[in-house]
């Protein structure tokens, strides 16, 4: 290979800086099983701390298996970090509709009114491409992301629509190929750097 990814550290080859509406990626061997591979959305981001959900980490059953009352809908759930594993949290695109929705950004939202979200899934004005669920989030304080962020564990890139709502289990390896080829050439790396 004529291009050694690693003459700079991880920590200098995102350009960007972590912020609401910004992807955290997981560098290609991060050891935390908690976010190996992680694609984390970042919905908060300010002095008090940081919060975000877990992309790429889909668990084996759907919201209705978990949530009583909720009705009959194709979105699995997704295991949105390590923390608050037990309460359900959402992002959408139906901030408009759904009262109490934090604004992440034009189109993108989370949290809300769960009693409306169902009303309106009943009511089929919202698919299941418009909202994503997890169980548990993602949390830092900011210091601890700065830290880590120094430690070379995360790059930071754009969050596109389609990618924030892509159900896929491979979204890591998809993120990182569409970024520059410093970037991209990790998306080849083996889970074990000791594999060859």
């Amino acid at each position: 290979m004529d291009y050694n990814p690693f003459k700079k550290p991880i920590s200098e080859l995102s350009e960007l800086e972590p912020s609401r509406g910004k992807l955290l990626i997981a560098e290609p061997f991060m050891a935390d099983f908690n976010f190996r591979r992680a694609v984390v959305l970042l919905t908060e981001y300010n002095e008090d701390g940081v919060v975000g959900f877990i992309l790429n980490h889909p668990m084996k059953f759907k919201v209705q298996d978990v949530i009583k009352d909720f009705p009959e809908f194709d979105a699995p759930l997704f295991e949105g970090g390590p923390v608050e594993g037990q309460r359900l949290f959402f992002i959408h695109r139906k901030g408009e509709l759904i009262e109490d929705s934090i604004k992440i950004e034009d189109g993108l939202y989370w949290s809300g009114n769960l009693e409306q979200l169902k009303l309106l899934i009943l009511a089929k004005k919202i698919e299941a491409t418009d909202v994503k669920f997890f169980l548990g989030y993602s949390g830092w304080d900011k210091l601890q992301l700065d830290v880590e962020m120094e430690g070379n564990s995360w790059l930071i890139q754009d969050a596109k629509p389609e990618i924030i709502f892509d159900r896929s289990r491979d979204l890591w390896k998809k993120v990182v190929k569409d970024a520059p080829k410093e970037i991209s050439v990790m998306a080849n790396f083996p889970l074990d750097p000791n594999m060859n």
